[in-house]
């Protein structure tokens, strides 16, 4: 059990969190040039350039956003290493090879401008639709700089222009008129909360200096942020305010319409909020008594807008979803007239339709279950202005495919248009797909994905590498594992998915399952995993590897100091290991709603019992482990993981081996050549421990 009190060895590795320092990087570039000793040079591997053809390919589906006549779409190959924001129409886009119109080229800008530009994405204008803030940041950071773009010009806005821009920061922004932005930014002193994350929100009326901008809005700085947004529908207008206490709690505020007066949401401060048409969604995170009923956690409510802000509730609110042991929403999306929701049952998709008529009432249209283990998003064609929606497809061995649906309401009697087809990066022809359950410690049934040969010959014979998340209410659900059909699958390896509480396949009371003192569960569902495929006899402890980054990280530093036994090898990936510590490095305050205070009681109660770093012991025959992570990471601080490879190399142990990206951010890597040298030292590493052959 890891010591309640700080140890000597806690301050006296601090140096190892000054993230640029000389000493700090020096002692990187040594456990680099380690690993890529031991392991070889991932570019000169052979899985490596497949890996890369993959990324790169041509061939992979793009994501596309309607605006105005265009699809818009964010794309990186080869040529493109850092990527385009590009356009084309629907008709060009139908083609096999449509032509796209550049809208922005980052490795252009970059170039020009001397800067390593990451893209983060935009935020558009509505309804004129030809304005956008531009999310640009520097080596693949969390925070970002602004600046406006011209849809019809395809330029920025220059500062003679009067154009907006924002420098470097975890900012929040959103149009509320073509000049005027709502904006929560770095301001200065005061203005951030203990998480790094804006603090106040202020209105700035284009061609003023920022420090100008009149304050709207403001939290308390133990607040993980405070915002303030605008959202446009057609006939409906929406001005919120959130003042976000915790990761899952916050006050709400909402104007409806123009001329409307702020009021303070009698709501659970747990439930998330949207609007949709004339019609509040509540979709809730613990129970709620409501019209003089009970709803249970992760029931979706929608309610009138103007009785509910006029009466503080809603006496018959329409229930769209009702939780229910098996079945949980995953998602939803709007249309023009209709609500599209995903669920989850049994970690299977499905589907089911809601239309509204504004005035009216709601009427379920119609309910639809994927075919066999297949996960189905929705996404909108044209929210305001129509019913279509596109529709991606893909599961473990199934590639990805893109389907326009003319009109939700008639979308399983009509034929869809399919738009694209991912080829095969892999032969699954001789793969199955299974989905096993198991018993936790506590008797919980645990559900988890398998992947293998047909012929696998179950006798403890086949490596096996199992991923894992279990937290903020993260689904693993299935999708095309092209990287790992091709390093592992092909090779004749088995993968397997574990859907371990504090995920959300099973709605919030699976996630609150596993919060703060209850965090034990998540860890004991994932051996419950691993012990049951060596039980199966898929793999043997000798065989058996475990994975998981930020969030799964943690749990595969506890497996690697709760049950070393278990294992023939782990990867852990930007991790959080340090829970004494995490919440005063980078964003870390901002989880205490899902790990606990370690300043208070709960680190003596519960926090340091699955604290890996304060957990290492002398003399432990320790798996081998591979650490990664990123420099450029301003979420999870790569303190995390230095320290813990620094405090194991103290304690003698063996087969330790890390590599830190100096670019990358949380994700670990900036663009495709660095996401297939990372996927690829990852296998090394794995065939070199698990006994998989990889040549």
């Amino acid at each position: 059990m890891a010591a309640v009190e700080e140890q000597p060895f806690e301050k006296e590795a601090l140096w190892l969190e000054e993230v640029l320092g000389e000493k700090p990087i020096e002692w990187v570039r040594g456990r680099n040039e380690h690993v890529l000793g031991a392991l070889g040079t991932p570019t000169e591997h052979p899985v490596h350039d497949r890996l890369l053809s993959i990324l790169e390919s041509k061939d992979k589906i793009p994501t596309v956003s309607k605006i105005g006549e265009f699809l818009y779409n964010f794309w990186q190959d080869g040529s493109h290493v850092r990527g385009l924001w590009r356009r084309t129409s629907l008709e060009e886009f139908r083609k096999p090879a449509p032509q796209w119109e550049t809208v922005i080229d980052l490795d252009e800008l970059g170039k020009a401008e001397d800067k390593t530009w990451v893209w983060h994405g935009y935020s558009l204008l509505q309804p004129d639709r030809d304005l956008a803030l531009i999310h640009l940041s520097p080596g693949g950071s969390d925070a970002s700089v602004i600046r406006e773009f011209n849809l019809s010009k395809l330029a920025f806005v220059s500062e003679s222009e009067q154009g907006f821009v924002l420098p470097v920061a975890k900012s929040r922004v959103s149009w509320l008129d073509r000049n005027t932005l709502l904006v929560g930014t770095d301001f200065g002193e005061g203005s951030l909360t203990d998480s790094g994350y804006p603090r106040v929100s202020k209105q700035w009326k284009r061609g003023t200096p920022l420090a100008e901008a009149e304050l709207v809005y403001e939290g308390e700085k133990e607040d993980v942020a405070a915002s303030s947004s605008f959202e446009w529908q057609p006939g409906y207008e929406y001005t919120w305010r959130h003042r976000r206490v915790t990761f899952y709690t916050s006050k709400k505020q909402v104007k409806f319409g123009k001329d409307g007066e702020w009021t303070e949401l009698q709501v659970p401060d747990d439930v998330e909020l949207s609007a949709f048409k004339d019609q509040l969604l509540l979709w809730l995170r613990t129970p709620w008594t409501v019209g003089g009923k009970e709803y249970p956690a992760g029931t979706l409510l929608a309610v009138p807008t103007t009785e509910f802000l006029k009466n503080g509730a809603a006496t018959e609110p329409t229930p769209l979803f009702v939780q229910t042991p098996e079945a949980a929403l995953e998602t939803y999306c709007c249309v023009k007239e209709y609500l599209i929701l995903t669920i989850l049952h049994n970690v299977q998709n499905v589907l089911e339709f809601w239309k509204y008529t504004p005035g009216s009432s709601w009427e379920k249209t119609s309910r639809n279950a994927s075919k066999g283990y297949q996960t189905r998003r929705v996404r909108p064609f044209d929210r305001h202005t129509s019913n279509a929606f596109f529709l991606t497809a893909q599961g473990y061995t199934e590639p990805s495919s893109l389907s326009l649906h003319a009109d939700a309401g008639s979308w399983e009697t009509t034929e869809p248009e399919k738009l694209k087809q991912l080829p095969s990066f892999f032969n699954a022809d001789d793969l199955v797909v299974e989905q096993h359950s198991t018993k936790s410690k506590d008797g919980t049934d645990v559900f988890y994905f398998e992947i293998k040969k047909k012929d696998c010959p179950m006798d403890g014979t086949t490596p096996t590498l199992l991923y894992g998340y279990g937290g903020f209410e993260i689904s693993m659900v299935p999708g095309y594992a092209a990287t790992i059909g091709v390093s592992w699958l092909e090779k004749g390896g088995c993968y397997v998915e574990a859907n371990i509480r504090g995920g959300g396949e099973f709605g919030p009371p699976w996630h609150q399952a596993a919060l703060k003192e209850k965090r034990h569960t998540a860890y004991e569902d994932f051996v419950a995993v691993g012990e049951d495929l060596i039980a199966r006899k898929v793999t043997t402890k000798e065989g058996l590897g475990c994975r998981g980054g930020s969030n799964g990280g943690l749990l595969t530093g506890n497996m690697l100091t709760m049950r070393p036994d278990l294992w023939g090898a782990i990867v852990c990936q930007v991790p959080l290991l340090d829970m004494r510590r995490f919440n005063k490095l980078l964003a870390g305050a901002s989880w205490m709603a899902e790990y606990g205070d370690p300043d208070t009681d709960d680190w003596a109660n519960f926090l340091h019992k699955y604290s890996p770093y304060q957990n290492l012991k002398e003399s432990v025959a320790y798996p081998p482990i591979l650490f990664t992570t990123s420099t450029k990471d301003d979420r999870v601080h790569p303190g995390h993981a230095r320290k813990m490879v620094h405090r194991m190399l103290e304690l003698k142990a063996e087969n330790v081996y890390y590599y830190e990206n100096i670019e990358g951010g949380h994700a670990g890597a900036a663009d495709n050549k660095q996401r297939a040298f990372m996927t690829t030292l990852m296998f090394q590493f794995l065939y070199k421990t698990l006994g998989l052959k990889g040549d």
